[in-house]
């Protein structure tokens, strides 16, 4: 399994910016997140203190960044990280079935916006999981509730149609849903996820669906739930001038370490992380 230097999570203004740093400083990079870029970048109407892009629309932002990228060639891996793990001199990456391996980790998913439903953080790992392609085979031929905060999530509703016995997907947006007719759409805002007798409740004003399993599926997972003793606040992670977090190794930019919520703040930021994660490797190769 190769394992590469540097695994940046997020293809936002910061982790964009890692990526071309890394690439810079020679670096084997991967690169997780969606060609389509951050959701909060596309749907940005305009742009307005992006140096040398005056008034630049979200799309056309992130249509560069996608440009820039296949120009250095770097090719985005388009897998959800469920989980990252400190293994000693490397780090392991949760991506469904399949693990991932890295010297270092950059963390640029953006922040969290969303608060967890009561009983989510409780019935983690107890019925709630935030990745479906890892854990859908627990559920094979049983009924799993799908909590879903935009579009990109109903891929993962109709692969665990594929799996499951019954879909129930909960739309967190107002959009249009495209699902096969396997997945029955349920427009209730979850208001809590309770633990049943044979299994777990999804609490809706209108009433309780019972479910084996419940995925809350969600841009970005809280960073202290993706990094297991990772130092936080609230739902921005700690860092010092260098973008380094508490734990060796790792490193966090952009909307992620707090405000400003700034593309360009998150683009500095991406570029400073990527110079002290391929620091941290040099000084290591030395020792």
């Amino acid at each position: 399994m190769e394992r590469y230097d540097i695994a940046i999570i997020g293809t936002g203004p910061a982790g964009v910016s890692a990526a071309l740093t890394a690439k810079n400083r020679n670096k084997s990079i991967l690169l997780l997140g969606s060609r389509q870029m951050s959701e909060k970048v596309a749907k940005a109407h305009e742009i307005r203190n992006y140096p040398g892009l005056p008034l630049v629309k979200g799309a056309d932002l992130a249509a560069a960044f996608r440009e820039q990228l296949d120009g250095m060639d770097i090719p985005i891996t388009e897998s959800r990280i469920g989980a990252v793990y400190a293994m000693g001199d490397y780090f392991a990456l949760q991506a469904g079935e399949e693990m991932l391996e890295a010297k270092t980790v950059i963390l640029a998913t953006g922040v969290v916006m969303a608060k967890t439903l009561p009983g989510e953080e409780e019935l983690l790992g107890r019925g709630v999981s935030y990745c479906a392609t890892c854990d859908a085979p627990l559920y094979r031929g049983r009924t799993a509730a799908v909590i879903g905060y935009s579009p990109r999530e109903e891929t993962e509703a109709a692969f665990l149609a594929g799996v499951c016995s019954r879909v129930m997907y909960f739309p967190m947006y107002a959009d249009r849903t495209d699902l096969p007719e396997t997945v029955e759409v349920i427009r209730e805002k979850p208001e809590g996820i309770l633990k049943a007798e044979n299994g777990l409740l999804v609490k809706t004003a209108a009433g309780e669906y019972a479910a084996d399993g419940v995925f809350v599926l969600r841009e970005a997972v809280a960073p202290g739930q993706l990094v297991p003793g990772l130092e936080t606040d609230g739902a921005h992670v700690k860092v010092n001038r260098k973008m380094e977090t508490n734990l060796p190794g790792v490193f966090a930019c952009g909307d992620l370490t707090g405000t400003p919520y700034q593309y360009v703040k998150a683009a500095g930021e991406g570029n400073v992380a990527a110079i002290s994660a391929a620091a941290y490797i040099d000084k290591k190769t030395k020792e």
